[in-house]
């Protein structure tokens, strides 16, 4: 598969138990976290009605930013 770089960073926050269970599922598959997170946001299932406000969403904005459209 051929990579496309991504143009946003992301940083998240995490507790104790999310960031051992991700550690974990990384040393036991030997994947980085970051191709693991993108699989799982690529699996997420968006209603038309969203993914059409998430389009229209300004690419400065910041994914918190993202509720008030709702």
């Amino acid at each position: 598969m051929n990579k496309k770089w991504a143009v946003k960073r992301l940083t998240i926050n995490l507790t104790t138990e999310e960031m051992k269970k991700l550690e974990c599922y990384c040393a036991s598959t030997g994947r980085p976290a970051t191709d693991v997170i993108r699989e799982l946001l690529r699996t997420l299932q968006v209603d038309n009605a969203e993914n059409s406000q998430m389009k229209a969403v300004d690419s400065t904005r910041t994914v918190g930013s993202l509720s008030k459209l709702q």
